[in-house]
């Protein structure tokens, strides 16, 4: 896993100002007195830009614990086991460029657990890329599996009892791999805009019936 983040996925520190904007975007569906849940942090942008009481991080690649702030407690785990919190809920479960690494089987697995971690009427925060805008570019990443596209991700989420609160088909550009400055106030602009050119990745906000 460490060398994914050595190669297709490696650190860029202009990624924070890009991750406050987008934080910024999605405060308003997560409580700042409340408890949230990071799914695949990576280099923990999201958790440490996002207001909550409580912050939890998880990832595969336990060199991602050396990324979160201080106020964020991280677990190293495989998704499909134990997430190895215990029986901890969360107000909010989020996750970034995470399902298309996973099979049916393994999808499967994630979702129980997520289940078991997310308070009635809790929200599931997903962005993924979205296959319909994406996909001359979507196997470029060697570790992608399953395919997504923002009517299939909603369906797999109302399968799973959820109520789609949001759906923007296209929210940001399919990568940070670009020669585009990385800018919190352009960022910002952008994702404020009716119509986002070149976006080719998805929000999805869902949440859990009670």
């Amino acid at each position: 896993m460490s060398s994914y983040f050595d190669t297709r996925y490696s650190f860029d520190k202009g990624r924070t100002k890009v991750w406050k904007a987008i934080a910024c975007y999605l405060q308003k569906y997560v409580p700042e007195n409340g408890e949230v849940l990071e799914l695949g942090c990576g280099y923990a942008d999201f958790i440490n830009s996002i207001r909550a009481q409580v912050k939890y991080a998880t990832d595969i690649n336990y060199k991602s614990g050396e990324y979160c702030s201080s106020g964020v407690r991280f677990f190293q785990c495989d998704l499909t086991m134990d997430f190895g919190i215990g029986d901890k809920k969360f107000d909010v479960i989020f996750a970034s460029n995470l399902l298309e690494h996973f099979s049916d089987e393994q999808l499967k697995c994630i979702m129980e657990n997520v289940e078991k971690h997310l308070k009635n009427g809790g929200k599931l925060i997903l962005l993924q890329p979205n296959y319909k805008y994406c996909y001359k570019d979507y196997f470029d990443d060697f570790t992608h599996i399953k395919v997504f596209s923002h009517t299939s991700l909603s369906d797999f989420l109302i399968f799973y009892g959820y109520h789609i609160l949001k759906c923007i088909p296209r929210f940001l550009p399919f990568s940070f791999k670009s020669r585009a400055p990385k800018s919190y106030l352009l960022t910002k602009i952008y994702i404020n805009l009716p119509l986002r050119p070149m976006a080719k990745q998805m929000l999805v906000i869902a949440e859990k019936h009670e």
